[in-house]
């Protein structure tokens, strides 16, 4: 892929968050791999979507270097760069501050689940890092983001649950393109608004039945998937 078909594809997943609701002004950024070249491609920062051009996505290679581009990139690029290099079987990143993913992660609460919209798309719960610390602030606060949800994943399958709430800050999801990481920001601000109004009506209530949850995870995701039309 040329850098200039990379620059499109990320430009277009940047102006779907903005149609879908998911961000205002300049908040949130999407990025996505070219794993052959090395490089990504990413929103440049503090660029407004109304203002934002094609061109304007900024080339960066898995050492944070700028590649190809006049703007500095968006201020979360170490996080999507740090993403990349440990899990290995994405392709795109993204990053929003929309309101109820980032209520949960204000509360520092992973989202349980609690029904089957949840479960079509994760395999158990949505979860939550780690707070970060003193001394990683100090170190490099970006990079460090990126620790906290490979830290949170060291016992998870990152594609079974392709997305997380970041301790006190906001959620990031990916997937195996922009666009594909874009429609999983959508779904978790989805799957957090149903989440949070369950619990508003029924603070007790129980959690989903392992054996519903792997059946509807299962016949989307598994290896006998039978759900949608065959290719």
């Amino acid at each position: 892929m040329s850098y200039r078909e990379l620059k499109r594809e990320v430009y277009e997943a940047n102006l779907e968050l903005q149609s879908k609701g998911l961000v205002i002004y300049t908040f949130g950024n999407v990025s996505q791999i070219d794993r052959q070249k090395g490089v990504i491609a990413i929103k440049p920062s503090g660029v407004s979507y109304e203002q934002m051009q094609a061109d304007d996505m900024v080339i960066v290679d898995l050492d944070d270097n700028v590649v190809e581009g006049s703007m500095r990139p968006s201020s979360d690029t170490k996080t999507h760069t740090h993403l990349y290099r440990h899990f290995e079987a994405i392709g795109g990143v993204t990053h929003t501050h929309s309101t109820y993913a980032t209520a949960w992660a204000q509360a520092k609460l992973s989202i349980p689940c609690l029904g089957t919209t949840h479960a079509d798309f994760v395999h158990g719960e949505i979860p939550c890092t780690a707070e970060m610390t003193q001394a990683q602030i100090e170190r490099d606060y970006e990079q460090e983001t990126g620790v906290q949800i490979t830290d949170c994943f060291k016992q998870r399958d990152p594609m079974a649950s392709p997305m997380v709430i970041v301790a006190g800050h906001a959620p990031f999801t990916w997937g195996e393109s922009a666009a594909k990481s874009v429609y999983h920001a959508v779904l978790l601000e989805e799957i957090a608004r149903m989440a949070y109004l369950t619990r508003t009506l029924a603070p007790s209530g129980s959690l989903l039945s392992q054996a519903i949850l792997d059946k509807h995870y299962l016949r989307k995701h598994g290896k006998n998937a039978y759900y949608g039309q065959s290719s």
